[in-house]
């Protein structure tokens, strides 16, 4: 939660700032112009009720955040205490266009509901710096930091508690080629504990887990973010809250929205977790490394998306585990895996130019279909990259793709092991003594049969799952395609003998009963 609240802040405060340059005089005209300017994205009730309020101070002016006034716009039915201290943000004219912004982020707070629940932070050392371009409707820079961090849940059903120890980001963005803005954060904390508690099957008793990391850093990367158009969007949303007012400008939202497109060219996010641990009753988990990364390309024609994982030096408690199974276990695991072929482009453009706010639903029920049906005409896939799971004797790698030239997909992957013997090895020594691996074994022995051997010693499979059902394993025919049923009776695609439904023979001896070449 900490992480959350200190990345997502410089962008709402980038949208409270999303007024354009104009005199640099510090005077109370410029404080009620920048108030007319706000308005325009928080609307004009926040302001009127206090909940947001400009003052000149000195050189700069201050733009107050009132979250009682907030909270008694819209009182809950509850019984509830609220209590987050107002909290200000200064911002000084830079004379270049540009606002020099200051503030210390995230005052204590506690929101209690009436009964046992509630949730309570405190921040202590928490203060952001930066530049602000309002041509961009970006900070060009930027810095914040703090000392730690504390938040209490006491919802009954997952109480959790939670210490930061101190923390320090950065920010930049510039002008990007393509249009838009280009911006990275960087942000490291240090002292990362978490209990939660884990409600073990849905019925079973509820375990305290301990999350612990010495060390965690974030990065976040966008190209070509398109702020402005955003920020027209939300100015448009603000002013057009109710229906009528809606569909009468919904010619202007049609165009707000095409000129927003695609978004932004390409955003990315990556967690790095150093020494990362769980604790239970069952026993320590450990990581010495864990990191994971997304990324998702805006709308576009061709579009990707990416997750990878990667973990190292992992141990497991050893007393949950089959004894022979424990030298198996992977220590080290890669994955890469995600989507691509994504053409959103097509769809939106589509969506945008048809949808009428005045029918209902403003669009069909068949454009939704027919948008569809184009959307897997241009061969969208699932993707899995290049991936790896390994320890020291063993190393399993694959890749492949899933596609969808049908009603149901066709997927094709390679799978290839080094150290195969050792895996088959362990397991028939443990089967003498011990069932499972007594079941194992066979099993073990027959995918292997099925394995072709590379120059290198290593062993794989080149598995192709078609949408028809059929299995095939090296060019071998694990399975045979599904029977196919029509108004004449059962069809085995590999025989044209039609089978009566009520028969139960099949001439070709009964789906996958033979393994062909």
């Amino acid at each position: 939660m900490g992480i959350q609240v200190k990345r997502i802040l410089p962008f709402v405060l980038a949208l409270v700032f999303g007024m354009p340059a104009w005199g640099q005089s510090v005077d109370s005209n410029g404080a009620k112009q920048l108030s007319d300017d706000l308005s325009r994205y928080i609307g004009r009730k926040a302001l009127d009720s206090g909940i947001l309020k400009v003052s000149v101070d000195g050189d700069a002016y201050r733009i107050a955040f009132d979250f009682d006034a907030l909270l008694k716009m819209k009182p809950s039915k509850d019984a509830l205490t609220f209590n987050l201290a107002p909290f200000a943000v200064l911002v000084k004219p830079r004379g270049d266009g540009s606002w020099s912004v200051s503030s210390d982020l995230v005052p204590n707070a506690f929101f209690d509901v009436a009964g046992p629940q509630g949730v309570r932070f405190s921040v202590s050392g928490a203060a952001f710096s930066g530049a602000y371009d309002s041509e961009l409707a970006a900070f060009t820079s930027g810095a914040s930091s703090m000392a730690g961090m504390k938040v209490i849940s006491r919802d009954p059903e997952e109480p959790m508690d939670l210490s930061i120890g101190a923390g320090t980001s950065t920010l930049s963005a510039s002008k990007a080629a393509s249009g838009g803005v280009d911006f990275a954060i960087k942000q490291t904390i240090a002292d990362f504990v978490e209990t939660a508690t884990v409600d073990a099957g849905g019925t079973g008793p509820k375990v305290p887990v301990t999350t612990k990391a010495p060390k965690v850093s974030v990065e976040l990367t966008g190209n070509g973010v398109r702020t402005k158009a955003l920020l027209d969007l939300l100015g448009f949303a603000v002013a057009n809250q109710d229906e009528a007012s809606l569909k009468a400008n919904q010619a202007q939202l049609k165009s707000l929205l095409t000129s927003a497109l695609p978004l932004w060219e390409r955003l990315e996010e990556s967690y790095h977790f150093e020494g990362l641990s769980f604790a239970s009753s069952m026993g320590n988990f450990e990581l010495a490394d864990l990191s994971a990364t997304t990324g998702i390309d805006g709308i576009s024609s061709n579009g990707r998306i990416d997750y990878r994982i990667k973990a190292t030096g992992l141990t497991v408690p050893q007393h949950l585990l089959p004894g022979w199974s424990v030298p198996l276990l992977p220590t080290d695991v890669e994955l890469s895996f995600g989507g691509a072929n994504i053409d959103l482009d097509s769809m939106a453009r589509e969506a945008i130019e048809a949808f009428d706010l005045n029918k209902d639903p403003p669009l069909s029920d068949e454009f939704g279909e027919a948008l569809v049906a184009d959307f897997m005409a241009k061969n969208p896939k699932i993707v899995l990259r290049h991936s790896t799971v390994k320890n020291g004797d063993v190393e399993v790698a694959m890749e492949g793709e899933m596609t969808f030239p049908g009603k149901k997909p066709d997927t094709a992957m390679i799978v290839d092991v080094a150290g195969y013997e050792k895996i088959v090895q362990a397991v028939q020594a443990a089967a003498k003594t011990d069932p499972q691996a007594a079941q194992v074994f066979p099993a073990a022995l027959a995918i292997k049969g099925f394995a072709k051997t590379l120059p290198d010693g290593r062993l794989e499979w080149a598995i192709d799952v078609k949408g028809d059902g059929s299995i095939i394993v090296n060019g071998a025919m694990l399975k045979p395609a599904d029977a196919v049923q029509d108004d004449r009776g059962i069809i085995d695609p590999n025989d044209a003998t039609v089978q009566d439904d009520d028969s139960g023979e099949n001439d070709n001896g009964g789906a996958g009963a033979k393994l062909q070449p």
